[in-house]
C-alpha cells in the first residue's frame, strides 16, 4: 500500500521577515492573503485526511486553503529552547560559540532545546505512522519539519539539513512504500509550475527561515540585487527580503572550504519549481516539474 503525503509550508508570518526564531506569531496580513489566493490550488491537492502543525502560523494557513486540518503534535517545528522568540543577529551577538555548535554538531542542544538529530528521529517517527495509517495526507506544517522530511526520505545525513530551502506555501509530496519513501518537489502552491513565478503572489526568491537564514547572514534580497518583482508590492510580500534564522549563521567568519568549517551556502531549493533560476549567489535550477 502507497501512502502519498502533500507537505505545505506556512505562509507568511513576522518572524520570516524579521530573521527571528519563532515564537507562535500568527500570520501577517499579506500572508493571510497569499493563502486565500491559493486556496483553489488546495482543493485540488490529493487529501483523504489533513493535518497541521500545532504552530499559529500553520493552522491559520491551513484554514486560509480552505482545509479542515487536525493539529499533530508530531509535526511541531524544532524546540528551540531559550532562542524561541529571538532575532538570529540577538542570538549570534550573545552566543557566538554557542550558534556555531548549533551549526556544525547535530548533537548540539546549544540553545536548551531540541537537538537536530533527536529533531530528525521525531520526523522520521511520524512519518513512519503515517505510513502505517496509509492514504493520502496533506499537512501544513513548519518548514523546518519539510526539510527534515526531506532529509529523511532520502536517507541523507544530518548536514544535508542546512541545505534544504523551504519557501512559504512550498508543495513538497512524499510517496511511501514499504519503508521506502520517494520525493517530488511541486513547488509554490498555487503558481504554474514552469513559470516565471512573477505573479500577482510574488516570487518568493530569497525566502527562508530561521533555520535557513544561518547560511547567508547578510545576503538578502537587497544585497544579492534581488529587487520586489515590479507589481507594486511591498518586498515584504513578494519574500524578498524574508529569511529564516536557521541557515543564517553558516558564514560569520568561517572558513568555507571544507566540511566541519561550517554549513556550506545551499544551491537548490526544496520548493521553488516554476520560480526561474536564482540571481545571485543562490543561483539554482529548478528541479523538473511533476
Amino acid at each position: 500500500m502507497t501512502t502519498r503525503v502533500t507537505l505545505v509550508s506556512p505562509s507568511f508570518d513576522d518572524a520570516l521577515h524579521a530573521v527571528r526564531f519563532p515564537a507562535d506569531e500568527a500570520l501577517t496580513p499579506a500572508g493571510l492573503r497569499r493563502a486565500r489566493a491559493a486556496r483553489p490550488a488546495a482543493a485540488a491537492l490529493p487529501a483523504d485526511r489533513a493535518l497541521t502543525s500545532p504552530s499559529a502560523r500553520c493552522r491559520e494557513t491551513a484554514e486560509a486553503l480552505g482545509l479542515r486540518a487536525a493539529p499533530d503534535p508530531g509535526a511541531a517545528g524544532c524546540a528551540m529552547g531559550r532562542w524561541r522568540g529571538l532575532a538570529l543577529e540577538d542570538v549570534l551577538a550573545a552566543e557566538p560559540e554557542g550558534v556555531a555548535a548549533w551549526l556544525a554538531d547535530p548533537d548540539s542542544a546549544a540553545h536548551g532545546g531540541e537537538p537536530l538529530t533527536r529533531f530528525l528521529g521525531r520526523v522520521t517517527d511520524w512519518l513512519t505512522g503515517l505510513a502505517a495509517e496509509g492514504g493520502r495526507v496533506v499537512a501544513v506544517v513548519e518548514p523546518d519539519v519539510v526539510r527534515a522530511a526531506v532529509v529523511c526520505a532520502l536517507g541523507a545525513p544530518p548536514s544535508s539539513f542546512w541545505r534544504v530551502d523551504v519557501p512559504p506555501l512550498t508543495v513538497t509530496a512524499l510517496s511511501g512504500r514499504d519503508g521506502r519513501w520517494n520525493v517530488r518537489v511541486a513547488g509554490e502552491l498555487g503558481q504554474r509550475a514552469g513559470g516565471s513565478g512573477q505573479g500577482a503572489g510574488g516570487s518568493g526568491q530569497g525566502t527562508r527561515d530561521p533555520g535557513q537564514a544561518a547560511g547567508g547572514l547578510g545576503q538578502d534580497a537587497r544585497e544579492s540585487g534581488q529587487a520586489a518583482n515590479g507589481l507594486g508590492q511591498d518586498p515584504r510580500e513578494s519574500g524578498q527580503v524574508t529569511r529564516d534564522p536557521g541557515q543564517a549563521a553558516e558564514n560569520l567568519g568561517q572558513d568555507p572550504r571544507g566540511p566541519g568549517r561550517g554549513i556550506r551556502k545551499s544551491g537548490q531549493a526544496a520548493g521553488n519549481l516554476g520560480q526561474g533560476p536564482r540571481q545571485g549567489p543562490r543561483q539554482a535550477t529548478p528541479p523538473q516539474a511533476p
